[in-house]
């Protein structure tokens, strides 16, 4: 059995219904942001062109935004997860290390954080029983 499987039976036996909230809620927040940036990309580009990257280019604006709302959207209704969360997880890691001050005022380095830290535990976790990836697992295996 390999590490993917075994890691799959677990999370199937070990995966309370809360967290199936949780999930969705990240998914939510993750589209929501997504969204606000689409709204007003301006301040995405501020928070681009205060961070470390020394060539910042407007595609990567455009590129964070779409991730943020397909992102969001998968992990919400539990269509690859693991996929899913992987492609927010090197974002996050951008946000809370190049673009958010630790100290600032405005709490966007907090929820950053809080966000990465659930993205790395649904990572290992997957969608759970009621998620998308366990409906078409369970129909695959029906077969």
């Amino acid at each position: 059995m390999g590490v993917l499987q075994q890691i799959n039976k677990w999370s199937a036996t070990h995966h309370p219904r809360w967290l199936v909230a949780l999930r969705i809620v990240l998914g939510v927040s993750l589209f929501i942001k997504g969204i606000s940036f689409m709204r007003d990309s301006s301040v995405l580009e501020s928070l681009l062109n205060k961070s470390h990257f020394i060539h910042y280019s407007p595609w990567i604006a455009l590129i964070i935004t779409w991730l943020h709302l397909l992102g969001g959207f998968l992990v919400a209704l539990g269509l690859l997860t693991r996929f899913a969360v992987l492609i927010q997880i090197p974002i996050l890691i951008g946000a809370v290390i190049f673009v958010n001050q630790p100290f600032s005022n405005n709490g966007e380095f907090i929820f950053s954080l809080s966000v990465l830290v659930l993205l790395i535990f649904f990572f290992f976790e997957g969608g759970g029983p009621i998620s998308a990836d366990h409906y078409f697992a369970q129909k695959y295996h029906d077969m």
